[in-house]
């Protein structure tokens, strides 16, 4: 059995951003609750996995010598 592979052609970090804004955009339409607020906290979670991404991938971060 092979594995399906295949190119990203977007990065990581402009994924999740998008992700989190589609997220919020979704949770604006949705009235105060449980469902909005579950919306509201992945949004914040693939924000906080963008910026995490961006500063691992930063050239001031230097491996152990």
């Amino acid at each position: 059995m092979q594995r399906r592979r295949f190119k990203q052609t977007v990065p990581l970090e402009e994924r999740l951003a998008d992700e989190a804004k589609r997220l919020r955009e979704k949770a604006k339409s949705l009235p105060p609750g449980p469902a909005r607020e579950d919306l509201i906290r992945r949004a914040r979670q693939a924000e906080t996995g963008s910026h995490m991404s961006e500063w691992l991938r930063s050239p001031g971060l230097q491996p152990p010598k």
